[in-house]
């Protein structure tokens, strides 16, 4: 078994949760991380050599031939290693499917990593939202942590941004914003602002613009249910104190909020929001893992939690696992013990038919068939659970 491993950067997290939804509101605390693209790598059939490339890839910012160059050096590492390790046969196929993959791939992608997965019976091709380093491992399953970690650090987020001029709805990441879709009536955006001023009775027209706010902001709460349906992101709100406020107060949605961002945004440009909401997605990451600790503390107290990678491994393999927290450069080699529910750490002289290079990354792909979820944090966060912890179902 081989592998060459150089990391992967172990920047801010992604927002997939909604930090104190992820305590108050189980409706949104569900697995939306394993796509049909990630399932099918996670069930492709166990079949050495199963090569791993995860490689940064901005054809939008590099030239094309310097990618390819790049992906060259890597096909001829993983090449030598093959024939090095591997039957002639086996090692000649899986190049063959390598080198196919490399003369197919979409360079019109926006996209700022590429992983590549191939064995001897499977090849896929994935295009990554964040940035990563070069990572190649030649193993006898597939990496699963990445495709997690990228769909966790991927920044996505919604930004409804109300205004007396119009309600607008993105959906954000760390450089750029994509206007969508929001079916909300475009005639209802201005009435409780451009309502002509009687002279008498002021507090009875007051009370009219009021209403009539309340049920256009209703039309826009309901709105969202689609929104929702589709992206499960965490949502900020851009608006004056007074149309947030009363958003705030009446919307079905307001739990799924993370922030309210009080200011009159009407004319900001993409560029000038995505600049305002920069510093509250970092205070949000922050806020994001003082709720998981909180989280693991509270499964604590009810004895439903697991820490340290021998008895998290235990009651993953157990099926007992509701949401794993994990620090996210955390790994463990280990060898199998005598049951599959049993591990013990790796020495020198172990044995390569049980020998496991990352359990963390087996207990990972565990959780996730089983349905549950997985968050990762920073390093050293967790040292008072040995980096590892796991709630069960109680």
């Amino acid at each position: 078994m081989m592998s060459i491993i150089k990391g992967i950067d172990d920047g801010c997290q992604c927002f997939w949760g909604w930090g104190k939804v992820l305590l108050l509101s189980k409706k949104f605390v569900m697995n939306t991380i394993i796509t049909p693209e990630i399932r099918e790598v996670m069930k492709a059939v166990r079949y050495r050599p199963a090569v791993s490339i995860i490689m940064p890839f901005e054809p939008k910012i590099s030239l094309q031939a310097e990618l390819l160059y790049s992906l060259k050096i890597a096909a001829d590492k993983v090449e030598r290693e093959l024939l090095k390790n591997y039957p002639e046969e086996v090692g000649k196929l899986v190049m063959q499917k390598l080198r196919t993959i490399l003369k197919s791939l979409d360079f019109s992608t926006h996209n700022k990593s590429i992983a590549i997965y191939v064995s001897p019976v499977f090849e896929k091709v994935l295009y990554l939202d964040v940035l990563a380093e070069e990572k190649i491992v030649i193993d006898e399953s597939f990496e699963i942590r990445d495709l997690v970690y990228s769909k966790k650090q991927s920044r996505k987020y919604l930004v409804l941004l109300l205004s007396s001029k119009e309600n607008s709805m993105y959906l954000g990441n760390s450089d750029r914003f994509v206007k969508l879709d929001f079916d909300v009536p475009a005639e209802g955006a201005g009435q409780f602002k451009d309502l002509p001023e009687p002279v008498a009775n002021f507090s009875d027209f007051s009370g009219r613009k009021e209403i009539m706010m309340d049920k256009y902001l209703h039309h826009i709460d309901n709105a969202l249910d689609s929104v929702f349906h589709t992206y499960q992101l965490p949502l900020f709100v851009l608006g004056t104190e007074r149309i947030t406020g009363h958003f705030k107060k009446l919307a079905r949605h307001a739990v799924a909020v993370v922030e309210y961002i009080h200011g009159n945004y009407s004319d900001a440009t993409e560029q000038e929001l995505l600049d305002i909401l920069r510093p509250h997605i970092v205070n949000w990451k922050k806020a994001k893992q003082k709720d998981l600790l909180s989280l693991l503390g509270e499964a604590a107290g009810k004895k439903a939690l697991s820490f340290g990678i021998i008895d998290v491994w235990r009651e993953a393999m157990d099926h007992n696992s509701k949401l794993l927290v994990v620090e996210n450069n955390y790994k463990y080699a280990a060898q199998r013990g005598s049951t599959d529910n049993t591990i013990y750490k790796a020495d020198e002289a172990a044995n390569q038919i049980s020998y496991i290079r990352d359990a963390v990354d087996d207990v990972i792909e565990k959780v996730l068939e089983k349905g549950g979820d997985v968050e990762f944090v920073d390093k050293d966060l967790l040292s008072s659970y040995q980096h590892i912890a796991l709630v069960h179902y109680y």
